[in-house]
């Protein structure tokens, strides 16, 4: 479980987070709706160790990670993964390599060993096929589409099984019908792997698509969390908005 306690966060006079608190069950997928510049990205790297609050505790289990810096924050958020806006791929580095990164400089977590070459391979060929960009091995990030950076940085993620997996806005500037694919993925991911997600985004129809439950940052706190169901009847102007913004949609597909 992730617990959020009296999270505070300025940038000169500009306060981003105002005493947020927040809880993530374990192996929930978690959206922050909210509007542009409240806070969301932020709150995602203060999580994943980026970042240092002002005041305030996170805690990742039994680890307050608000507390740590160096090799111990390190011991903790190495078992999380971020997927960036903008995919953050090495440009220098092809598909596989790209996705193989994690491995050769880490190795087996939990084994504490190195893996082979060819075990590299294995498992980098596992996570492309599973994000849809087999055969794309040696490809270079400027040979691929938004859509494909955005799955080839999914699988630099897979391929290591985080237990926390971190989202900022996986689907802005795609087109409707890759963004869908996107959210696909992302339920996939969260099945597969057992992961803890949260997913930060305005994008309501990734939303509904993803989530198990929704919250609502603005003013520098989460002031609405429930389900979906009962989170789209509440009463809020920002909700109101996104209410009216919807086109139908299908339910999250089962699984």
């Amino acid at each position: 479980m992730i617990k959020i306690r009296n999270l505070k966060k300025s940038f000169k006079d500009h306060q981003v987070l105002d005493g947020l608190n927040l809880d993530v069950e374990t192996g929930e997928t978690l959206v922050i709706l909210g509007r542009s510049g409240m806070g969301k990205s932020v709150l995602l790297k203060h999580i994943i160790g980026i970042s240092k609050a002002d005041a305030g505790t996170i805690d990742i289990g039994e680890n307050r990670i608000s507390d740590l810096s160096g090799p111990d924050l390190y011991k903790v958020v190495i078992n999380m993964g971020m997927l960036f806006q903008g995919a953050a791929l090495f440009d220098s580095m092809n598909v596989e390599e790209n996705t193989g990164f994690f491995l050769r400089e880490h190795g087996d977590l939990r084994a504490k060993k190195k893996f082979t070459s060819s075990e590299i391979r294995d498992k980098v060929s596992q996570a492309l096929e599973m994000v849809g960009l087999a055969g794309t091995e040696k490809k270079m990030p400027s040979e691929l589409s938004g859509g494909m950076r955005k799955r080839a940085a999914l699988a630099r993620l897979i391929v290591y099984r985080p237990s926390i997996i971190l989202y900022d806005e996986p689907t802005t500037g795609l087109d409707p019908i890759t963004a869908m694919q996107i959210n696909e993925l992302i339920v996939k991911t969260q099945h597969e792997l057992k992961a803890t997600s949260i997913v930060v985004t305005h994008d309501i129809l990734s939303a509904l698509t993803v989530a198990d439950r929704m919250a609502l940052l603005d003013e520098g706190k989460i002031q609405h969390i429930a389900e979906p169901d009962t989170f789209m009847k509440i009463d809020n102007p920002i909700i109101e908005f996104l209410r009216k913004s919807m086109t139908p949609i299908a339910k999250r597909p089962q699984t």
